[in-house]
Formats: structure tokens, C-alpha cells, sequence
């Protein structure tokens, strides 16, 4: 389990996506927002989604000016702004849960940088295995790209699917744990179908690493996570387990329990 006081190792998730590909199994990535709908009831969901089945979470540390994110996700961020959830206390939360899953932190890049040179060897501290970056390309900062891929943290990549195949080996080149694959050009949110390309971007994808591939953006239902799960090695599912947190705590339980058997279900 992971504590305040126990630097957690990046090695987690590679450890965990292994016992995985070894148990003919696919990932379930539920993503919360660190502080929504309220810090007492997101430490309860991130402690239920651990306990529904979750093989890793992805906590999004509330951002002021969210771009990649839909209505969802930014309504959750800003109520959890409001609430005064910040970088430290998304840590502060992290250490509390104490999950026995890998965490990994989501997050644009400025609340990092303000938090200070330090900040990754907090959040291994606090219990993060990776940490995810919605605004780094690769190539745009190289020191800033140093600093967190030799970090403590699994630095986890993103590939669009418009990327050129030349274009997905160099980043999952620089990536550790997984690589995610966005679904669909835009921004987060629930959709009624899932792209008709999917299929072949994952196969692109595929062919220039050995890292997992997990996909998000859009996926809302237990049947769209079957479909994804057949042809990747995980899904993230995060405006939909918003979206229900909204609600309760126990609906989004529900739902990530929900689509923990639809991927079993395969």
C-alpha cells in the first residue's frame, strides 16, 4: 500500500500490466479529479474504485485552465478549486487513500512547476507511481521532458490518433508504464460510439512498442470497455466516473464495478 512516509517504485504499473498480460487480463484506469465532488467523499472514491476492481487510478490534480478537458472534467476542477484542492493536497489525498494500486498523477504542466524542483519526489512519497502530463509534447521542452522522465515517476506519454507511426515510436520511446491513446481528436468527455478507426490506430500503435496500450477519451459505457479491452491492454475511463461522482460516491463505484466485469467479460 502506498504512504506518506514509503517512496513508491515507477516500476508499480509495468509491475502490474505484467501480472495482467500474465493472467490474460486488461486494465481498468478510472480517472478521478483530486478534491470533487468534495475531499472527504473523493478520498472515499478513490478507495472504492480501488476496492471495485481498478488496476491503476489516474488523479487529476485541479487545474484552472483545463484545455484538453470537456464540461465534465472542468466542472469537476473548478468545484474542486473552489474547495481549495491544489497540487500539495492532491498529494495530502493521495497519502491518505493509501490504494494498493498505482496512482498515477495527471496534470498540466504549470501546477507542476509551481509546485517546485521537488515535487515528483513528494509525489512518489505521497504514493504516485506516474505521473501523466496533458501538455508536454515530446520535443516542445526537452529539460522539462529530462526532468520527468528521469524522475522518480513512471512518466506516462500521450498519442493522438493522427499521429504518424514515425511520430508514436519516438514518444513511447520517451514514456514508461503505458502509453495512452486518445480515442479521438478534442476534448474528454462521454460519447455514443467509438471511432470506426480505433481498431487500426491501436495496431499502429502496437507495432512500434512494447509498452501497454491504454485508450481513453469517450468511453462511458460498460460495452464500449468490453470492445476497447479486446484490442487494448487497458481502459481509461474518466468523465463518465466524473460524471457519477457527481451523484455519489457509491454510483461511481457502481459504474468502474460495472465495467470491471465488462472487461472481464471479453
Amino acid at each position: 500500500m502506498a504512504s506518506a512516509s514509503a517512496t513508491i517504485s515507477p516500476d508499480l504499473l509495468a509491475q502490474r500490466f505484467d501480472a495482467l498480460r500474465a493472467a490474460g487480463r486488461r486494465a481498468l484506469v478510472p480517472y478521478v479529479t483530486a478534491g470533487h465532488p468534495d475531499p472527504k467523499r473523493s478520498l472515499a472514491l478513490l478507495q472504492g474504485l480501488a476496492d471495485a476492481g481498478a488496476d491503476a487510478i489516474e488523479v487529476g490534480v485541479p487545474f484552472s485552465d483545463p484545455m484538453a478537458d470537456g464540461p465534465v472534467i472542468q466542472g469537476s476542477s473548478q468545484q474542486a478549486l473552489g474547495m481549495g484542492m491544489n497540487l500539495d493536497r492532491t498529494l495530502e489525498l493521495i497519502a491518505r487513500a493509501k490504494v494498493d494500486v498505482p496512482v498515477v498523477l495527471f496534470s498540466y504542466l504549470n501546477p507542476l512547476i509551481a509546485a517546485g524542483a521537488d515535487v515528483l519526489e513528494r509525489a512518489s512519497a505521497a504514493g504516485c507511481a506516474g505521473v501523466l502530463v496533458t501538455d508536454l509534447p515530446v520535443g516542445a521542452d526537452p529539460e522539462r521532458e529530462s526532468w520527468l522522465g528521469d524522475g522518480p515517476l513512471a512518466f506516462v506519454r500521450l498519442v493522438a490518433p493522427t499521429t504518424p507511426s514515425d511520430r508514436m515510436r519516438e514518444i513511447a520511446r520517451h514514456g514508461r508504464g503505458f502509453v495512452y491513446l486518445i480515442s479521438r481528436m478534442g476534448v474528454t468527455g462521454m460519447q455514443q460510439s467509438l471511432p470506426p478507426e480505433l481498431g487500426d490506430t491501436i495496431r499502429r500503435l502496437r507495432a512500434v512498442t512494447t509498452l501497454p496500450v491504454c485508450v481513453g477519451f469517450g468511453i462511458s459505457r460498460p460495452e464500449q470497455a468490453r470492445t476497447v479491452s479486446a484490442m487494448a491492454d487497458g481502459v481509461v475511463v474518466g468523465s463518465a466516473i466524473v460524471r457519477a461522482a457527481e451523484e455519489s460516491v457509491d454510483a461511481a463505484v457502481a459504474l468502474a464495478r460495472a465495467m470491471r466485469a465488462a472487461i472481464d467479460e471479453r
